[in-house]
Order: structure tokens, then sequence, then C-alpha cells
């Protein structure tokens, strides 16, 4: 066991955006916690404006999920079965919202509008890959040549707004 503290600082900020930038998926996270099974998952998720977050949910009993902007800004767009835009929440590290925590079941996805973002995330664990999130079928996956036109339609999507057609 450690007793080192984790630290959220400049220096961590700064590589975690860096890795982000030069990453395919442009997204990069620190994982503050030990191992995939703790019961707490808590993570610093550095993610670039044209990065795609398919829309999922978590849909696992009490499985809520935190988001909490540390620097630049993000969008949280939540939908509902059939993928119409059921809310719109801008995160931004300089306000008026800072985070958001979504409850379990919330088809879901987030959207970074400034480069440099960073997000902290809590969630319940353990993390299974297998189990932990259903994907939504209206939205394209991840490395598909539609990913671009979703993030893009996501920037300025409204409540309402239904997927565009695939």
């Amino acid at each position: 066991m450690t007793t080192t503290p984790k630290l959220i600082d400049q220096a961590l900020l700064a590589q975690l955006t860096n890795e982000a930038v030069g990453s395919a998926r442009l997204r990069k996270n620190y994982n503050f916690h030990p191992r995939l099974d703790d019961p707490v998952q808590r993570l610093c998720n550095a993610m670039e404006p044209d990065t795609y977050v398919r829309p999922h949910r978590h849909p696992q009993e009490d499985r809520w999920e935190l988001f909490l902007t540390i620097v630049g800004q993000a969008l949280v767009l939540t939908f509902d079965d059939r993928g119409k835009i059921t809310d719109r929440i801008e995160l931004c590290s300089t306000g008026p919202v800072y985070g958001i925590e979504l409850p379990t079941n919330t088809w879901h996805t987030v959207c970074s509008l400034k480069t440099g973002t960073v997000l902290f995330e809590v969630k319940k664990g353990p993390y299974q890959p297998l189990t932990d999130k259903d994907f939504a079928n209206w939205a394209p996956k991840e490395g598909d040549p539609d990913c671009a036109r979703f993030v893009a339609w996501y920037k300025h999507a409204i409540i309402g707004a239904i997927p565009p057609a695939r």
C-alpha cells in the first residue's frame, strides 16, 4: 500500500493534455484507483475537442457517474432510448456549472469544447470492461468514419434534437 499522496497539479494536467493531443482517441486518463476492481473508480480524463465518446449508459444497480471540470470546458448530453437529447449541460472550470452527477442508467456522452480540457471522474466500481457500459445502437462505434459528424452535432445540438441519420 502506498502512503505517497497523489496530486492533481499543473505537471499532471500538462502531461495528460500532451498525451491526449498525441493519442489517436484524443483523450488520456490517469487513474487514482490502484486496481480496476477498486470499489470507487477515480480518474482524471484529458479530452480534446475532436474526441468521440460514444453515447452509453451504466445499467448496473447504483452506477451513478460524477464529472467535475478541473480545467477547460465540456458538454454533457443526456438522451432518451431513441437518442433524442433530454438535457444539455455545459461544464466549465470557471463556472457557472463545474460538475454533474448522472444517475444510474442515463444515456449520456461527454464532448470537449476547449483544448486542454481535463475532467475528474468518480464512479462506483469495480470496472468490468465487458459489462460496464451499454452503448447506444443509434450512434456509431468508435473508429467509424461517421464519428466526426456526431462530434460536430454534439457541439450544437439542442434539447429535443435527434441524432443525425446514419
